[in-house]
Order: C-alpha cells, then structure tokens, then sequence
C-alpha cells in the first residue's frame, strides 16, 4: 500500500522529504496544511524529485520520531496529534507522519500567528491560507456556518417571509407525486422558518439571517449564478451570457434552463410515440447545480459559474471542499454540510434529496445514458464538475440549438490565457500570471485593462484578500 503510494508520487495528501529538514517549518506548514483540509502523509526517507527511497538511519530512527512529535507540539496550535510509525519498503527504513483532518481550525504555525501562519493543501503543494479561507476555517472549527448567521444590513421584511414561505410550499407540492400526497401538504409558517434557523427569533424580535436574505431579496452582488455559452472548447468566443439573481431557487432553476437551452434536443419515434430527451441526462446537470449553489462558500465573492463548451458543460462553485472531505468521499456518499440553514429548505422543497445521494446519483444517471461519468476536481479554491458532451466526441463539434444572443468577443492570446487561469484560480496574483506568461508585470496589467474595459472580468476587494471576478 505505502510502495504504491510513493510510486504514484506527490499529491494533495502525500509529501515526500529525503530527511526531516533542519529549519523545521518547512514541513510543519505541510502539517497544518493537511490538519485544516483533508488530511495527507509525511513520508521521510524519499526523494520528492525521483521518488527514490533513499531511507533513514534505522539507528536513528525513534530519536527522529521524538524529535518530529516534540516539534508539531512546539509549533502548532491548536494541538495537532499525528500518528508516526516506521515502515520497511526495499530493506530500507522510512518514517510516515500521518496528520488527520482536524475538528479544531483553523490549525497554524504558532511563532507565525494565524493571519500568516495557516496554511492549506492546494494541487500538491502547502501554500498560505487568505483572509478568506481562513474565516471559512474558523466557522468549520466553530461549528457554524455564513448562512445562519445574523444579516445585520437587513431588516427583517413580514412580506419576503411570506413570499418564502408559499414559495417552499408550492415546491412541496409540485414535488409530491400523487393528489392525496399534494393535499397532505401543509402551510409553511414564519415559524417554520424560525425553527429551520432561516429566520432568529432574539427577545421577542425577528431578525434574517443571510440564508433568509439569499432565499428571498438576495442584494449580495456575489450571489449569482454566470452562465455562458462558449464557440469551441474554451473561453475564447462568447455567444450567449446570462446573470442569473434573485432568490436561491429561482437562480438554479434559471441556470438549469440555460444549460437545456444550449445542448442538443434529440427525439426517438417507437410507434406513434416520440420521446424527446437530451444528449446529457437532465438529472445529473441539475443536481450539479444545485451542488454548485447549496454547498459554496459564501465568504468567497466570486459567484458560482456555469459554462457551455461544444465538448462538455462546466460547472464551477467557489470554496474548497468542506470539512476535510475528498473527492473519493464523495463519490462514495460522503457528505459534509457548509450552509446548514439553505440546505435544510431546499431538502423541504425537495430541491435536495437525501443527504450523500446526489452525486451518487449523478454518476448513474450518466452510466444509464452510456455516456463518460462525470468529472470531479478541486481547481484552487474552488470545485468544478465537468459534464462530457458525446455529441462532440461523435461529431467532433456541437451546434447551439438557439441563435446567439450576443456578439462573439475575441480575445488575443495572451488575454485568454489570463482569463483561463482566473478560470482556475479567481486568487491568482499578477505577478504570477507574468512569470506563467514569460512577460513583464506591466504587460499583465495592460491585458487585464483591456479585459476589464471589454466586461470580461473585474477586480473585487483588497490586493492581498480580493479576487478577480469572471463576468462572462
């Protein structure tokens, strides 16, 4: 098992070290890295580069192991326990530190403090944690969630709780499948909301908490959905782009119609009947959305983005993965809840199912179709699914069914390597993309000036804790 893990190489959750380095924090911030995601190996006594297994002194060994244990001790707050043994792999001894993902975030190197001292696991590599991220670490330690928190910039408004409430109960009854079950349906009330956290209830007055401002008037200019139509299979030609906002629900629903609207529309004739049906299962476009909306990472202020290519249609949603849970997990029913409040009313509208089920299902419905599973994978701070088109790999190239709506914006080279890794990382800094481009800072910011003045993209927030915004 371990001989399989170092031939696959470095990863997410497995860093190598030819020894135990001299200036501890080098691997202490992989150690923190690991507590606040999903959790990962230090194996000491291989090569990062070749993989070789060049061992340690088996002599040495448990004054290596004490030396390791007294320094995360030393070093990490909160207390971090990792679990050190020794395994032999071609005669030659290596140390294993296996650190599990931590209830108690965000973990951090003590003489670096929080701000600069918490890091995550990103593609391989243990990178600082942001402003951001380190606020979404400090609800998952807390136990708390943005959504139930208290909006203190909005007034509780009697009428949007109204509107809510017959809003979920005409869901419940669409959702129910016969007369008898529509008519057992009952009113939802403002104290429903109350007891689902929607809404607080603080001596006697009402207040909204963001889930409720999201569910109903939703004025945050973050909580969107983009969606675009692109030519080909990347963002270099737009032909139809749509913000969707509003309430929650209304945005999924819009976003889901978007997607049917731009791929293609087949009919099969068996007798006098024709089925229509369309080239990706409905099912599993939808449960991707409602994925995308209900478990994103509100603290983030990019917007959850859903993207048509002739080869496949791509949903993005900002925030890492919650909690310490993998993609494997997933895949298996693994299920960790971010926004508690949005997701208890959408499984009350029947807009989610059980808990653990939609992915699961997402994956069948796409065997049923005879069509590539889906395409799961964590892009920086954000999760993406992808959707596989097999129009495409049959033709080679798709048709929107609908006329663009809009004229199709080219981009020059440069420019669309710069929207692509926004497209990856929405975090990315300038100097980053000039070092990636092999060209100069000012150069960067020449191209990103123009992006910004075609409506490509934006700059949100601070230097060191905004974002850049794809406007579609």
């Amino acid at each position: 098992m371990l001989a399989d893990e170092i031939k696959a190489g470095e990863s997410s959750n497995i860093e190598f070290k030819v020894e135990v380095p001299k200036k501890s924090e080098k691997y202490i911030k992989s150690v923190v890295a690991f507590a606040n995601t999903a959790g990962g190996k230090i194996i000491i006594g291989v090569d990062d580069k070749s993989h070789e297994i060049v061992g340690v002194d088996p002599n040495e060994v448990f004054k290596i192991i004490d030396g390791i244990t007294n320094t995360i001790s030393d070093m990490c707050y909160p207390q971090i326990f990792p679990n050190i043994g020794v395994d032999t792999i071609e005669g030659k001894c290596v140390i294993v530190v296996e650190i599990y993902p931590g209830a108690n975030r965000p973990y951090y190197i003590k003489t670096l403090g929080k701000e600069s001292g918490t890091f995550i696991r990103v593609s391989g590599t243990s990178r600082p944690a942001d402003d951001t991220i380190i606020k979404d670490l400090d609800f998952q330690g807390t136990n708390r969630s943005f959504d139930e928190m208290v909006c203190v910039e909005q007034k509780y408004d009697a009428e949007q709780a109204e509107k809510l409430c017959a809003a979920i109960k005409k869901y419940m009854v669409d959702a129910a499948k016969t007369k008898a079950e529509k008519e057992k349906v009952r009113d939802v009330t403002v104290q429903n909301l109350i007891n689902w956290g929607v809404i607080k209830n603080l001596e006697g007055t009402l207040v909204p908490t963001n889930a409720f401002v999201m569910l109903t008037n939703n004025p945050f200019p973050f909580v969107k959905i983009q969606c675009a139509l692109f030519k080909g299979v990347e963002r270099v030609v737009f032909i139809d782009k749509r913000d969707f906002e509003g309430p929650l629900y209304e945005q999924i629903e819009e976003a889901y119609k978007f997607v049917l609207k731009h791929i293609n529309l087949g009919a099969e004739i068996n007798g006098l009947v024709r089925t229509d049906s369309y080239e990706l299962p409905t099912e599993a476009i939808r449960e991707a959305i409602v994925n995308a909306t209900t478990h994103r990472n509100f603290l983030d202020r990019a917007c959850v983005q859903v993207a048509v290519y002739d080869d496949r249609v791509e949903i993005t949603s900002p925030g890492m993965l919650c909690g310490g849970l993998t993609i494997e997990q997933i895949k298996e029913g693994g299920s960790k809840i971010r926004n508690r409040c949005i997701a208890e009313v959408f499984s009350r509208m029947r807009i989610i199912e059980s808990w653990g089920t939609g992915v699961k299902r997402m994956f069948s419905s796409c065997r049923e179709y005879g069509i590539k599973e889906p395409e799961l994978k964590e892009i920086g701070d954000s999760f993406r699914v992808n959707l596989y088109r097999p129009s495409y790999s049959e033709v080679h190239q798709s048709s929107p069914k609908s006329s663009p709506k809009s004229s199709p914006m080219k981009l020059n080279a440069t420019q669309q390597k710069i929207v692509n890794m926004i497209a990856d990382n929405s975090k990315i800094t300038q100097t980053v993309m000039a070092e990636r481009l092999g060209i100069t800072a000012r150069a960067v910011k020449k191209n990103i000036k123009e992006l910004a003045e075609m409506n490509v993209l934006e700059r949100v927030g601070t230097a060191r804790s905004g974002y850049w915004n794809l406007k579609m």
